[in-house]
């Protein structure tokens, strides 16, 4: 192999869409950051230490009456701008390339909360709109 020496059409994979099963009163909102709990059970974003983020929620899936698995929930990995943190846990330019924590099922935050919050994912960038972060698998 050797280095290029003009353009490539590099191939790219989108985020794919993956169906989860909801928690039992669960409701997790479109756009919103979608994770697994420890038992596989999909849930909001919110903060705690052993959530894993699946990437972000494509549609609303409200198991709000219903039990375990009643529901599945759609879900895309990608690159998703979420809110950002704020005072000691807002995430600078410098944080870019570094993990972010879940906050809640829409904010992200530079630190674990002192090992309160789970990882979101990575940042990729930073506008005046939010954070823009890598999410899910």
């Amino acid at each position: 192999m050797t280095a290029l020496t003009q353009d490539r059409n590099t191939l790219a994979q989108l985020g794919e869409v993956q169906e989860y099963p909801v928690l039992a009163a669960a409701v997790i909102y479109a756009g919103s950051i979608a994770c697994l709990d420890a038992a596989g059970w999909a849930v909001p974003g919110t903060t705690a230490t052993t959530l894993i983020a699946a990437g972000r929620a494509e549609e609303r899936a409200d198991n709000s009456s219903g039990g375990n698995g009643a529901i599945t929930a759609k879900v895309r990995a990608g690159v998703f701008r979420f809110d950002n943190s704020a005072a000691a846990d807002e995430i600078t330019r410098a944080e870019i390339g570094d993990d972010c924590f879940i906050v809640d099922d829409q904010t992200v935050a530079k630190t674990d909360g002192t090992g309160t919050r789970s990882k979101a994912g990575t940042i990729v960038q930073i506008d005046t709109l939010g954070v823009w972060v890598r999410i899910g698998f």
